[in-house]
């Protein structure tokens, strides 16, 4: 208990945290989560499992097949393996916004558990063909997953990829340790743990189409 205590206090050095980053407000200590307006993101594809629709995908017109019609906008075209301030090796979109793996997905085999308010607060990278532009990326690490709905997400060494919405401006990584399930992914799919906050809370799903908050009930668990 006290080796991991010290473990723990070792990565949530002071300094460790990204630009802006507001102790009470961007990770809980007991703040409420504010809701946030919805962010973009995208995706290309690779090996096969079973996941779940996420925000953009269940918006997107459906093609007669049962899977929904994915817009330009909704499709991650790139993976980028970058370096960010305080944080080290990432994987970006082609905004520049960086990405996530979840530890209630499964890499072997791949599985995406982040669905319904969750994955209005984590986007999948979503992809129609599987292949996005690469730029520090082994191309044999990158493949898909089939979420619930039909979409494919991407993924690397098996783990799905997310962007979060709490993250408003490019190379910040305000979702690091979120619930103490969410971690900046690097490129080889492993966990960046340069740099570990204190456990936060998500920010709020984004207001829905009905103009409900999307927050009503939720336990905040993703």
């Amino acid at each position: 208990m006290v080796v991991g205590a010290a473990i723990a206090a070792a990565f949530a050095l002071p300094g460790c945290a990204p630009a802006g980053f507001n102790q009470a407000a961007d990770y809980g200590n007991g703040a409420a989560p504010a809701a946030q307006p919805n962010a973009s993101s995208g995706a290309t594809a690779g090996p096969e499992s079973t996941a779940s629709p996420s925000s953009t995908s269940a918006a997107a017109a459906n093609d007669g097949s049962g899977v929904p019609k994915l817009s330009d906008a909704q499709v991650t075209h790139k993976l980028n393996a970058t370096k960010v301030s305080k944080m080290g090796e990432v994987i970006e979109n082609e905004q520049g916004h960086v990405l996530y793996r979840f530890d209630a997905d499964s890499n072997n085999p791949p599985k995406s558990t982040c669905d319904g308010d969750c994955a209005k607060v984590w986007e999948p990278a979503l992809t129609i063909d599987g292949k996005p532009t690469l730029k520090g990326v082994d191309s044999k690490v990158v493949a898909t997953v089939t979420r619930a709905d039909g979409t494919k997400q991407l993924t690397v060494k098996g783990w799905p990829l997310y962007a979060y919405i709490g993250d408003k401006k490019a190379d910040t990584w305000k979702g690091q340790n979120v619930n103490g399930k969410w971690f900046v992914i690097k490129p080889d799919g492993a966990k960046n743990l340069t740099c570990v906050p204190a456990v936060s809370k998500p920010v709020a799903p984004p207001k829905g189409d009905s103009g409900d908050s999307g927050d009503s009930g939720s336990d905040y668990s993703y």
